[in-house]
């Protein structure tokens, strides 16, 4: 029989310079450590303004941090904070056991969930830059120990590498995921070649995103309650009303201070964000804190260039929300933004409506004369967006339609004017439908 590995102790230490979230970001903390696999026991906080240079907290609430330790026999700290080799050394010295900070958390959690070829070389480059300053520390007798959290996911590179050696191994993961990056370049042209809009699913980690993608395309993306279960963009066809569709892309889940180590690393994989058509930002409105999370979501996509994109925002998990009135009025408020429950499968028709209202305001209006050699123009005019009229004679087919701007490239020498927008595609209100209310778990 195989041993039950056993949850590590882990003190949660805030540093409180005067936010208002306090209780989230213990909340949120201890969300993360279990992901991770560990077992919170206590909380620590000191209230300061600014951290101690050398050991973060205090050196007075340090050792009454080291107390802690020693009353709950805890094997690490876990500080919401990136701290620097200095503060993280100096830390453990006075608490007696491991220091692990938020980033290295995150880090771990990555590790953990990386199982493609490409996941676990961005987690290992982005675990590789975290620790090549911190390299001294990890020959300490608490650092030297295997296995546990903030240790997983370095791949070839052991503890005991020089610094040498880990700068190579990164020239060799930069290498390497430039190559993927390449590859996946070629498959997004591949894909804009096709008659269809792209859209990427963004949110919160857990906000539902990867719940939305199975119920709207039938794939069987991981669906798990834990932090960060999707790592690898999956792209899927999603038909939209009228008989239009769009390629609809799963990707990471954003957090708080995502850290920029990872953002780097993971830079092909939300080059699918920043070269989508339009996002959907997944909401989880049943969420206390879903403005503080918007804005964390927010504050990536412009940390990756991508928020000035055309965004629906679905409000997922509504069906859980207590104040109905209140989740309607920011709905109304709120531009291109629906309410909807992905597991009950309520408000899916409004949000595939809102979005197709989207797409079009996305698609180039287009007069062509096409030769009869070129009728497939035509079929990807119906597949890409809405035919307005079609007339064949006997020299050429006359369709008047909206499409994408690829395939307006394409069909601009047989273009011979624009047209205007029916009104019949002009922006509808939205609208306002029932919940039923339900305790069933959407992640």
């Amino acid at each position: 029989m195989h041993a039950v590995a056993t949850a590590e102790k882990a003190i949660l230490a805030v540093l409180d310079t005067g936010r208002e979230d306090l209780e989230y970001d213990f909340e949120e903390l201890a969300a993360l450590t279990r992901t991770a696999g560990g077992e919170p026991v206590a909380e620590f906080v000191q209230r300061r303004v600014v951290p101690s240079v050398s050991t973060y907290f205090g050196k007075g609430r340090a050792e009454e941090l080291y107390a802690l330790v020693q009353h709950h026999q805890a094997e690490l700290v876990i500080v919401n904070d990136e701290l620097t080799p200095t503060q993280q050394r100096n830390l453990a010295e006075v608490v007696h056991t491991r220091v692990v900070d938020r980033t290295q958390l995150i880090l771990d959690i990555f590790a953990r969930r990386a199982h493609t070829r490409e996941g676990k070389l961005q987690v290992e480059l982005a675990n590789l830059t975290y620790t090549l300053p911190r390299l001294s520390n990890l020959y300490t007798r608490f650092e030297r120990q295997q296995g546990g959290i903030g240790s997983r996911g370095l791949g070839e590179a052991k503890l005991e590498v020089d610094r040498r050696h880990l700068r190579s191994r990164i020239s060799e993961l930069e290498a390497e995921l430039g190559e993927v990056r390449r590859q996946r370049g070629e498959h997004r042209r591949g894909r804009q070649r096709l008659p269809f809009p792209t859209a990427s699913l963004v949110g919160y980690t857990s906000a539902g995103k990867s719940t939305l993608m199975n119920v709207l395309s039938g794939s069987e993306v991981l669906v798990d309650p834990m932090l960060f279960a999707t790592l690898d963009p999956t792209t899927r066809r999603v038909l939209l009303p009228n008989g239009w569709a769009v390629l609809l892309t799963d990707t990471v889940g954003f957090i708080q201070r995502l850290p920029h180590d990872l953002v780097a690393a993971f830079r092909a994989t939300l080059e699918e964000v920043n070269e989508a058509d339009l996002l959907i930002h997944v909401v989880d409105a049943s969420h206390p804190k879903r403005d503080l999370q918007m804005r964390a979501v927010e504050d990536v996509l412009a940390e990756i260039g991508a928020k000035d994109k055309p965004i629906v925002t679905a409000f997922n998990k509504s069906d859980r929300v207590t104040d109905q009135y209140e989740l309607r009025h920011t709905v109304a408020n709120t531009p291109n933004s629906v309410y909807i429950s992905a597991t009950k499968r309520d408000g899916l028709q409004q949000l595939l409506t809102t979005v197709a209202r989207v797409v079009s305001s996305l698609l180039t209006p287009v007069e062509a004369h096409l030769p009869y050699n070129r009728s497939e123009l035509l079929t990807q005019c119906y597949e890409s967006g809405k035919v307005e009229s079609v007339e064949y004679t006997p020299e050429q087919i006359v369709v008047k339609a909206r499409v994408t701007a690829d395939l307006a490239g394409k069909m601009q020498p047989y273009a011979v004017g624009n047209f205007q927008l029916p009104a019949s595609l002009e922006p509808a209100p939205v609208e306002v439908w029932p919940l039923q209310p339900s305790d069933a778990p959407d992640v």
